[in-house]
């Protein structure tokens, strides 16, 4: 009986136990949705305006230094000490607002970046269901090998499932 059983075991085809492996290249589906470019595009509107006030502080800053060194000595020392301490302030203000302006960019990107990270990930989910995979991996993730000749390719699967061209 035993040897039965072995010999049934040995005659069912291999692909019975056949596992279905994937992989998919997710920067390459992130840089062709629409939504990346548009989010790119905010960011990169974002970090103009910021630019353009920090230009306009800093310019202020300059005229107002140039200003000191140029009628600094004439004036009376209670007028210098005011002048100073008003440049000392609007140096720290721009400090302050560029390292504002840093972060909020900064905040801005990873939250356009998690949405968009969000929806790959559903996607990767509905073809890894829909196809049977026991596994799907990320070929720009720190996996040591992908032998991608024994895994299929579903990078255009999750791009079609994203209307993606």
């Amino acid at each position: 009986m035993k040897k039965l059983i072995i010999l049934a075991l040995i005659a069912l085809p291999m692909s019975a136990f056949a596992q279905k492996f994937a992989h998919v290249n997710t920067p390459a589906i992130v840089n062709a949705m629409p939504e990346y470019a548009a989010a790119q595009e905010e960011l990169q509107k974002l970090s103009k305006q910021y630019q353009e006030e920090l230009k306009r502080m800093q310019d202020e800053l300059q005229t107002k230094l140039e200003d000191y060194q140029k009628n600094g000595e004439s004036l009376p020392e209670t007028m210098k000490q005011r002048r100073m301490q008003e440049l000392q302030d609007l140096d720290t203000r721009l400090s302050q607002y560029h390292q504002t302006a840093q972060n909020d960019i900064a905040k801005q990107e990873q939250t356009k970046l998690a949405e968009i990270s969000e929806k790959v990930t559903k996607a990767v989910k509905e073809v890894g269901t829909t196809g049977g995979y026991v596994y799907i991996m990320d070929v720009a993730g720190d996996i040591p090998f992908i032998n991608e000749a024994l895994s299929t390719d579903v990078t255009d699967q999750v791009k079609a499932k994203l209307g993606i061209k």
